[in-house]
This record gives C-alpha cells, structure tokens and sequence, in this order.
C-alpha cells in the first residue's frame, strides 16, 4: 500500500496564500487521482478537491473557490494552493490515493497529514 506524505503546511496570516503538497516517496502518482481532505479542529473530515488521471479537478464534498489543486510535469506531486486564507481554513490537511485515476472511487494511501494555523 502507497503510503502518502503531505508537506507545506504552518502559520499564515489572513489574507495569504499557502501551497501544500502531497508525494509518495519512491512511487510516481501518474494516472492516480489524488485527493485533499481538511479537517478543522472538532468539526469532522471535509473533502476539497480531487484531480483525476487526466490531469482534470473535480470537488469533493463543495465547491471551494479559493483552492486550486495541481500536479507537476513529473507528475510525482499534487499541489494544494490555498488562496486569500481565512482563519476557518485552519486544521490538518490530507491526501489519499485513488489508484485507478477516478476521483469517485475508493481512496487509500492516507497520509499523516499537515497542519495549518491561521493567525494575524
């Protein structure tokens, strides 16, 4: 079982920007759909955004305007960026694996996850 990494996290200010990664240390992610959930403190796990095998973004649970996700050219890394950070964005951001490539299947993978703090 891949097991995923999250990176990138830490305190931002209101207003900033943030861009979190997900990798898998010795696997290449390629035609995996990779998917990035939140959790805020005490509310349950929120998806965000999930991209396919064919590189295209879809929405988890709902829409999220400010969050734009992304995979580089080696396609070994997913990007989460976080746009005009507002303090309920605050919580543990993490990836999972859909080893099939389509973002409506089952995820696996779970990483640790990253933690991000919103303070002025």
């Amino acid at each position: 079982q891949v097991q995923l990494v999250e990176s990138g996290g830490g305190v931002v200010q209101p207003g900033g920007s943030l861009t979190l990664s997900c990798t898998a240390p010795g696997f290449a992610l390629g035609h995996n759909a990779i998917g990035w959930w939140h959790q805020a403190p005490g509310e349950r796990q929120e998806g965000i955004l999930c991209i396919d095998g064919d590189g295209d973004a879809f929405a988890i649970d709902s829409k999220k305007d400010r969050f734009t996700i992304s995979r580089n050219s080696a396609k070994d890394t997913v990007f989460l960026q976080i746009d005009n950070i507002e303090p309920e964005d605050a919580g543990i951001y993490t990836c999972a694996l859909e080893p099939n490539g389509d973002c409506d299947g089952d995820f696996g993978g779970w990483g640790q996850g990253t933690q991000v703090s919103v303070s002025s």
